[in-house]
């Protein structure tokens, strides 16, 4: 009980110290972010640049407040001595979620070119390792990430993260080889983006991507709340929820994987 005590003391603390930044985007857009530094006296760590899924993260004209995934992945990685940049692609627009609706107007493209100027943008300001910061997305910022990985300038990210992204063949059927390690974590029974297609992909690329794939778990399935039925605007009706041993290996496997690409003396 005491340590359960402790450890919710740190992550209110890190959440306490989080502040909500500006950063200059592509075509003069201004990127809304919440900035997470890193826990004072853990090594030197890389810095992540999270980007969130279709649901977006506040309201257009909101004041930035994350969801519970984004938020509780920024504490726990800023926890770990690392800075985390938690990107807003949909309100620095003006736009709400994009689950199910076609034609919005941040998809994948443009978000990919949101994710490069936020990744130059925080390996100056973070003060980490040399040589790249560190990609983490979920769902459609799962996707965004794989599109920018396949399309990098020297030495700006480091690895990736994603989460059941969408690697629907008319998306990734030209997808270029990943040109850093990823670490790919996949839902058996994700009905939203099924998980056939990413596994695919991830065959393609043996010497970059590591693939987990959990029987039994939905879409969002590293979230701590029961899955639940999603009826989407285009009439899709899709599962999405945690499933608690996938999510006890995630919360494993990606401060893990993450270690690994830091490139500093532990």
């Amino acid at each position: 009980m005491r340590t359960l005590l402790i450890l919710a003391a740190l992550l209110a603390a890190i959440s306490a110290r989080a502040e909500e930044v500006l950063i200059p985007g592509p075509d003069g857009v201004g990127l809304r972010g919440v900035l997470f530094p890193a826990e004072p006296g853990q090594p030197p760590r890389r810095p992540v640049l999270a980007l969130h899924g279709c649901g977006g993260l506040s309201p257009p004209g909101a004041p930035l407040r994350l969801p519970v995934r984004e938020r509780e992945w920024a504490q726990l990685l800023a926890a770990q001595g690392r800075t985390v940049l938690v990107l807003d692609s949909f309100g620095s627009r003006g736009l709400g979620p994009s689950c199910g609706i076609r034609g919005h107007g941040a998809p994948v493209a443009l978000r990919r070119h949101d994710a490069l100027a936020a990744a130059a943008w925080l390996a100056e300001r973070a003060g980490g390792p040399p040589g790249g910061v560190l990609l983490l997305g979920w769902s459609q910022g799962g996707s965004t990430t794989l599109a920018t990985i396949g399309d990098l300038p020297p030495g700006l990210v480091r690895a990736a993260v994603v989460f059941y992204p969408g690697c629907g063949p008319r998306t990734f059927r030209q997808q270029p080889s990943p040109q850093v390690p990823v670490l790919m974590l996949l839902g058996e029974a994700d009905d939203w983006t099924p998980a056939r297609f990413c596994k695919e992909l991830a065959a393609r690329h043996p010497d970059r991507v590591e693939m987990h794939a959990f029987p039994g778990a939905h879409h969002g399935f590293d979230r701590a709340t029961p899955p639940q039925l999603t009826n989407l605007p285009s009439g899709q009706v899709v599962t999405q929820g945690g499933e608690p041993a996938a999510r006890a290996a995630v919360l494993r496997l990606v401060p893990e994987f993450l270690a690994r690409h830091d490139g500093v003396a532990r």
